[in-house]
C-alpha cells in the first residue's frame, strides 16, 4: 500500500505540470503524494533538454498569449500568474541561471535539463513530496477513490483532492500515450480527440528526390499557407517534410487537411530577393550554361532547393525567366497527412475547457483538477509548450487550494 491519507493530495503524472502543482502544494504545507507511471519522473523533460531545453520565450505577453489555441481566459490568467519572467526566477531559484537567444527563446546556460530536474527533484524531496513511480492510473473506484496498476498488484488511495497531469499521446514510450481519454470520458467529461501537433507531414516525392534529398535540411526558405507565413528551415523525410518552419503552421495545415483532403503550402525559396530581382538574374546567362548551372549561380539555389522547385514545376521548369522566378518565390507544395501522433512533438485536444471551471477542477468530479497537456491547447514549439505545462500546473494547485479552503477542508 501507499500509505496515503485522506489528508493527503494526490498528483497524477511526474511530468512538468505535476511536478509544479506538486511544489506548489507542498509550499503551501499539504501532504502531497505523486504518482508516475513510468520507472522516474520527468522522462518527456529529459528529451526536451536534448536540444538545449528550450523553457519558454522572451516576447511580450501579448504577443505570447496569441501562441495558445484556442485562447482560454482560465489559461491566459495562469500564463499571466506565472509568466516567462517567473520561469526563469524559478530556474535560478534552482542554481541554473537562463540566458535569452538571439531568437528570443529563452534556455538554461548549461543547455542541459538534466541539472536542472535533478535540484527540483531535491526541493520536493526535502518539502517532503513523496514520488511513487510504477503507478498506473486505472481509474475511479464505484466509492471515488483512485484504482493504480502497481508492480505489487492493484492498489486504491482516496485523497481529499486529485490533480491530473497525464500529458497528452505524443510520447507513448515515455508514458504519454493517451489512454487516459476512455478513463475520463466513460466517467461523462468532455475530451476534445487527441490529435498530431507540431508534427511533419507527407509529400507525395518522386522516388528521385527522395532518394537524393531524404535527410537534407532546407534553409533560409519562407512557408505559407493561407494568409499565414513562417521564417525558417525544414528538413526534407523520406515522405515528407518536417521542421520548425513546419511546426509553427501545424495547426493550420492540419485543420486545412481535415477541410480539404490537403494542404497547399507555398514556398519561397529565395525570401531575401525580390521576384523583379531573381527574374533579371535568371534572364542574364552564359551562353551554354545548363539550367542546373542557372538555379546555383544565377538564382543561389542549393540543390535541395532546386529539387523542391523541380518537384514543384512536375520536373520541366520554365523556359521564361520570369515564370523561373515567379515559381521560385512561390513554389506549391502538397501536403497529404499529418506524420501519426506518436511521431509528433505534442498533442492537440485534451479536456475540453467547457468541462472544466475557472480553477481547472472537473465539473463532472468535483475535488480533481486538470493541468499540462491533457487540456485542450495548443501551441508551436519556442518555448511555448514547457510555459504552458509549468502555468497551467502551478494555476491548477492553485485552484485546489482555493477549493479546499472553500470546501473547510484546507489545512
Amino acid at each position: 500500500m501507499t500509505g496515503l491519507t485522506s489528508r493527503d493530495i494526490a498528483v497524477i503524472g511526474g511530468g512538468p505540470a505535476g511536478l509544479a502543482a506538486a511544489e506548489i502544494l507542498a509550499e503551501a504545507s499539504h501532504r502531497v503524494a505523486l504518482y508516475e507511471r513510468m520507472p522516474s519522473v520527468g522522462r518527456k523533460f529529459l528529451i526536451a533538454g536534448r536540444g538545449g531545453l528550450n523553457l519558454t520565450h522572451s516576447e511580450p505577453l501579448e504577443s505570447f498569449h496569441r501562441r495558445y489555441h484556442p485562447a482560454n481566459p482560465s489559461f491566459a490568467k495562469a500564463v499571466d500568474a506565472f509568466p516567462p519572467q517567473a520561469l526563469r526566477d524559478w530556474c535560478e531559484g534552482l542554481d541554473q541561471p537562463t540566458f535569452v537567444g538571439s531568437s528570443g527563446r529563452v534556455f538554461p546556460k548549461s543547455f542541459k535539463a538534466s541539472p536542472l530536474l535533478r535540484a527540483w527533484l531535491g526541493r520536493l524531496d526535502a518539502m517532503g513530496v513523496r514520488i511513487l513511480t510504477r503507478h498506473r492510473f486505472l481509474g475511479w473506484e464505484a466509492d471515488g477513490s483512485l484504482a493504480f496498476e502497481t508492480p505489487d498488484g492493484r492498489v486504491t488511495v482516496a485523497p481529499q483532492a486529485t490533480l491530473m497531469a497525464l500529458g497528452g499521446a505524443s510520447w507513448p514510450r515515455l508514458g504519454s500515450d493517451g489512454t487516459w481519454v476512455p478513463l475520463l470520458t466513460g466517467a461523462g467529461i468532455a475530451v476534445s480527440p487527441l490529435k498530431p501537433a507540431n508534427v511533419g507531414f507527407t509529400v507525395p516525392w518522386s522516388d528521385v528526390f527522395r532518394e537524393r534529398f531524404a535527410g537534407t535540411p532546407l534553409k533560409r526558405v519562407v512557408l505559407r499557407l493561407g494568409e499565414e507565413s513562417v521564417r525558417g528551415e525544414a528538413m526534407i523525410t523520406t515522405d515528407g517534410i518536417e521542421g520548425g518552419a513546419v511546426y509553427a503552421l501545424s495547426r493550420l495545415i492540419r485543420e486545412t487537411i481535415e477541410a480539404k483532403g490537403e494542404a497547399r503550402l507555398v514556398l519561397d525559396l529565395r525570401p531575401d530577393l525580390s521576384e523583379d530581382t531573381l527574374m533579371r538574374r535568371v534572364a542574364t546567362y552564359k551562353p551554354g550554361a545548363s539550367l542546373a548551372t542557372r538555379l546555383r549561380k544565377d538564382a543561389g539555389l542549393d540543390p535541395v532547393a532546386a529539387g523542391i522547385l523541380r518537384e514543384a514545376a512536375g520536373r520541366t521548369l520554365p523556359s521564361s525567366a520570369g515564370d523561373l522566378a515567379a515559381l521560385i518565390k512561390a513554389a506549391p507544395l502538397r501536403l497529404l497527412a499529418p506524420r501519426p501522433i506518436d511521431r509528433a512533438i505534442s498533442t492537440a485536444g485534451g479536456v475540453a475547457f467547457e468541462a472544466v471551471d475557472h480553477r481547472f477542477m472537473l465539473k463532472a468530479r468535483p475535488g480533481v483538477f486538470v493541468a499540462g497537456e491533457m487540456l485542450d491547447w495548443e501551441a508551436p514549439t519556442g518555448g511555448y509548450l514547457l510555459q504552458g505545462a509549468f502555468s497551467s500546473g502551478r494555476a491548477a494547485a492553485a485552484g485546489m487550494m482555493g477549493w479546499l479552503d472553500e470546501a473547510g477542508a484546507g489545512l
